[in-house]
């Protein structure tokens, strides 16, 4: 049996069209098995949670598309996405790894659950926020982003500032006392997040895993990642 660390990726699912397919790139195995872990695609089964948080290593939320409580957004947003049965595993998935304080990635989406769940705040359109917000939902788009000097996310990349990718409509816009914004676009919007009292719990918005082939220093990110399940 393999000793390299086992790493449970939420699957997501095809939610633009009808929520009958789980249906996600296989950038993220990539990266994992990249980083020197395992990676194993999570289903939404009520049964398989508290298996999945006793026996893997690590925990990979990855992005989608779909709605949130109304109470996680600023007062007078909602979101107008589709529902899904994937928030209910999902909390359930990182609130035990984070209980555990086993390491906890979130990448788009996962970010904003992450943050959600220590007390941030969310807006459903990124673009409501100001004329000077750029179109963050546009694949293929690049621009860099300012890595927060002292944060756990600047100790991991080692460098002030990287060029990432952008496809997300919503954003985390107001950062609790139990979080810390690592990382921001050049329109101030927040980028990426860490949870202090963790050992291991970051956020990105970008999505890194479409890096995961190049040679790009996001990467590391995955590297710290998979490496922090053996310190627990």
């Amino acid at each position: 049996m393999s000793d390299k660390p086992r790493i449970a990726v939420i699957m997501d699912e095809n939610t633009s069209v009808d929520g009958t397919r789980y249906d996600m790139t296989k950038a993220y195995f990539v990266a994992i098995q990249r980083a020197g872990g395992l990676p194993f695609g999570i289903p939404y089964i009520q049964e398989m949670i508290e298996p999945v948080i006793d026996e893997f290593d690590g925990f990979l939320s990855v992005g989608g598309r779909f709605a949130f409580p109304d109470s996680w957004y600023v007062d007078g947003q909602v979101s107008d996405s589709p529902p899904s049965d994937r928030l209910e595993i999902e909390i359930a998935l990182m609130r035990g790894f984070l209980e555990r304080d086993k390491p906890v990635l979130g990448i788009c989406n996962g970010m904003q659950v992450l943050a959600a769940l220590h007390g941030c705040r969310l807006s459903p359109d990124v673009r409501s926020l100001g004329s000077g917000v750029m179109e963050h939902d546009k694949r293929g788009f690049l621009h860099p982003v300012a890595i927060k000097q002292g944060t756990f996310l600047a100790r991991i990349l080692g460098q002030p500032e990287i060029t990432v990718n952008t496809f997300h409509r919503e954003a985390v816009v107001e950062i609790s006392a139990r979080a810390v914004a690592s990382a921001h676009a050049g329109d101030g919007i927040i980028e990426a997040i860490e949870i202090p009292t963790r050992s291991f719990a970051v956020g990105v918005q970008w999505h890194q895993e479409l890096f995961a082939a190049q040679d790009h220093p996001g990467n590391r990110l995955f590297k710290a990642f998979v490496d922090a399940t053996g310190m627990n």
